[in-house]
């Protein structure tokens, strides 16, 4: 999404808790206004987002928080009488821009929180030393808006025009097959 667009969230605000509360549990999964909405708290911040990943409606309940990083390794070797302290300073790994991503527990789908947007590792195997580096898919999860009002948080729907990927897991047609079935078994 590019800086000068905005999400149009017009619909009205639903009450979704205490602020104390939802900072407390980090996540919270409500329905609201027909849609199932995963609400984060992270380091400060709301996020609302649809509650399926846009890939294959994996659970984003279930999946892990990453923040563009810089991680070091500390590795003790100990023999009798002799130890070995090395540490080696990996490179970032999950930068993307200090955005934090929801990753899908189901494929490991990167998910901006802010802005809904798909991102992947590509490799030009021209350059060497090869080097990966995040992209992105475009939109592809739908966030809607937080608000904060006297201790009280109010999710808005995002209903702006158009379709974006994670809408087809919010139909009746996903629901009466998906849900009432469950998911496929993989061999």
């Amino acid at each position: 999404m590019s800086s000068d667009e905005e999400v149009v969230a017009t619909s009205i605000p639903y009450f979704i808790g205490k602020k104390e509360n939802i900072i407390q549990t980090r996540r919270v999964l409500k329905s609201v206004g027909g849609r199932d909405v995963l609400l984060i708290y992270h380091q400060g911040d709301f996020y609302a987002i649809d509650a399926r990943c846009y890939h294959s409606g994996g659970p984003l309940q279930e999946g892990d928080i990453e923040v563009g990083c810089k991680k070091s390794l500390l590795i003790y070797i100990c023999m009798p009488q002799i130890c070995f302290n090395f540490k080696f300073s990996l490179l970032p790994i999950k930068d993307f821009d200090g955005r934090p991503c929801i990753v899908c527990p189901w494929h490991k789908y990167k998910i901006t929180l802010a802005e809904g947007e798909g991102l992947y590792q590509a490799v030009d195997p021209s350059v060497k030393p090869l080097k990966s580096t995040w992209c992105s898919k475009g939109i592809k999860q739908r966030i809607h808006t937080v608000t904060e009002s006297n201790g009280d948080m109010f999710l808005t729907l995002n209903d702006s025009p158009g379709t974006i990927d994670s809408d087809y897991y919010q139909t009746e047609k996903y629901r009466d097959t998906f849900l009432k079935e469950g998911p496929k078994k993989t061999k």
